[in-house]
Formats: C-alpha cells, structure tokens, sequence
C-alpha cells in the first residue's frame, strides 16, 4: 500500500483534478465543488441512491457524499493530471462501501442513451440493479469499518462517502501525477519550479 494505514494516520486520501487544486486548497472540499460533479456524476449518484435500502441511516446520501480512499495499492494507475489528497475526516459521518459493484454500471449508465448502445438499459435493470443492491448491503459505517476491517477483504474496494465539507486546514497535498508519474510536492517543485 502506497501510504500507512488509517489507524496510523488519521487520513483518508482524494483524487482531484490539478484545474480543482487551487479552489480547493483556498476554500475546501464540498461535494458538489468540482467542476465534473453536475456533468459527470449527479444523475449516476441519484440512480444508487433510489435504491439505498432502509436500513442505511438516512444522512448516508450518495449523491451529496465527497468521496475518498483509504489507501491504494503499489501499482495503482492514476490519471494524469490529479493530485492526491490526504484529508482529515470525522469518522462519525462517513460511510464505507465496496466501490466494485457501482463501477460495473457506470458505462452502461452513460452510453444508455446513445442509440447504439439502448439495449443496455435492460442490463441497468436486472444486472445493474442487483450489484446495487450489493453495493448497499455490503456497505458500512465507517466506525464500524475501523473494527472489523472489510476494506482489507480481498475484492472489497473500499471507497469513504465523506458526509461533510473538508476544510482548508484538513487538507494536505500529498502527490502530483505528472504524465503518469507519481511525484511527491518536493519532487515535483525540485523538476518543475527551479531554474536551471
């Protein structure tokens, strides 16, 4: 794993986009703050939330969730581009879901509408809709996580619905993922921020 556990460190970590990073280190993270959250992602939540079952509390609302990690392994593939957060939380208001069952939907969610690709609304419906209901039932609060460690269950990967806004002073850079590589801050200013 790239970083210490969570019981070492007290962080999750948060991937955003380098054109996010000034806004957020000036003003935080809020869940709908970044610039792809109303084109990319408010309908795809809304979908998972509709099947959120009762027993989930209900301030667990994934479509107002900011989401995070608790660690990657080695080999993780970052985008380009990213930065890598490390945040402060409050576990009391954070959620643990395996992220496995939402991403097999995503695509067909997307492409759904595109005329070659209609069929897959039926795959949404029975398919699509069974990996959601896994995705709640396999879900957990975070406290309850820190005992009994299901994101360390090999195939559950782990993603941290944060249910509050992070603050400037929670927030640590971490990384920058330059063209596919994994620079530190010092690293990164040492290549790109002195004259030679």
């Amino acid at each position: 794993m790239i970083f210490k556990d969570y019981q070492e460190t007290g962080r999750i970590y948060h991937i955003i986009s380098i054109h996010d990073l000034e806004n957020t280190l000036l003003h935080g993270i809020q869940f709908d703050g970044k610039l792809s959250y109303h084109t990319r992602y408010y309908e795809f939540h809304g979908m998972i939330d509709a099947l959120k079952p009762e027993w989930v509390p209900s301030w667990v609302v994934r479509s107002k969730a900011i989401f995070g990690s608790l660690n990657y392994p080695d080999d993780h593939k970052f985008h380009s581009h990213t930065a890598i957060l490390a945040i402060k939380i409050h576990p009391e208001k954070c959620w643990i879901a395996n992220e496995n069952y939402a991403n097999q939907i995503y695509e067909p969610f997307v492409l759904q509408n595109l005329k070659e690709y209609a069929p897959c609304v039926q795959y949404l419906q029975t398919e699509g809709r069974e990996l959601l209901l896994k995705y709640w039932n396999t879900s957990h609060s975070f406290t309850e996580n820190l005992i009994h460690r299901y994101d360390q269950e090999e195939r559950y990967d782990a993603e941290v619905l944060i249910l509050h806004d992070i603050a400037p002073e929670d927030i640590e850079l971490k990384y920058i993922i330059s063209d596919h590589r994994m620079m530190n801050i010092n690293a990164w200013k040492a290549r790109f921020c002195c004259c030679r």
